[in-house]
């Protein structure tokens, strides 16, 4: 039986989500090790790859059950969260077709970029990104040149083959609470590191070290005005739609 679990996870701890051959300290490695000891051999298919510091509250994997787990979806969750360490946590496990697939039925992302306006305490320096002088409507005014479909060939970090470069990004937020800026992007699909470009471009320009205008100029290919990345602590993967 094919079941789908909503997952959460300190993307602190890990190398990313994906598993390598380099290192063991990968989301996908730590799942798969714990799922060993439950006798579920299945392969832990992700709804997509975060990268290393990248947090996730809402990720989504499936995997296929034997036969001893499929009655007891509670049992499971409670036994494997056990076996996980405490960077990952399993919120449901919820049956679906034997057609399910975590990354290819996925309809839309959603991703959080959460800034504080303050410095972080130590306790939130894995967690979110200081913003010096922070201006909220000069954000919002630079992400909502993203929306609608692109080809955002120069907004992705190179090194994969990604197929098509064209994405199309529904809603864009920018959401204020106390002391913290909450960027919020919705899409159907995100290339490597393009959130953290996209975010970025948005910092330069409201840091006035790059205009609207060479943005569009960029997210049009016409000429690369910023390669920059936004630190990866404040990244989080929110929610998946199927």
């Amino acid at each position: 039986m094919r079941v789908k679990a909503v997952i959460s996870y300190d993307g602190a701890a890990f190398y990313g989500f994906q598993a390598q051959s380099t290192t063991p300290k990968t989301v996908s490695g730590a799942l798969t090790r714990a799922a060993e000891k439950l006798g579920i051999d299945s392969a832990i298919v992700g709804s997509g790859r975060t990268d290393r510091g990248v947090h996730a509250t809402g990720q989504v994997i499936h995997f296929d059950l034997p036969s001893h787990w499929q009655n007891s979806l509670e049992k499971l969750k409670t036994v494997y969260n056990r076996l996980l360490s405490p960077h990952i946590q399993i919120k449901t496990i919820t049956p679906v077709r034997d057609t399910f697939h975590a990354r290819f039925d996925a309809k839309r992302r959603i991703y959080r970029y959460v800034f504080k306006s303050t410095p972080p305490t130590p306790f939130e320096n894995l967690y979110a990104c200081h913003l010096h002088h922070s201006d909220p409507e000069k954000l919002k005014e630079a992400l909502k040149l993203f929306e609608g479909t692109h080809n955002f060939c120069y907004f992705h970090k190179k090194g994969s083959d990604p197929g098509s470069t064209v994405r199309t990004i529904f809603r864009t937020d920018v959401k204020n609470f106390r002391r913290y800026i909450m960027l919020y992007i919705e899409a159907n699909g995100f290339l490597r590191s393009q959130v953290r470009m996209i975010v970025a471009a948005c910092m330069n320009y409201m840091h006035n070290n790059i205009t609207l205008q060479q943005i569009d100029e960029q997210l049009a290919g016409k000429t690369m005005h910023t390669t920059h990345l936004a630190p990866p602590q404040g990244l989080y993967l929110a929610r998946v739609i199927y």
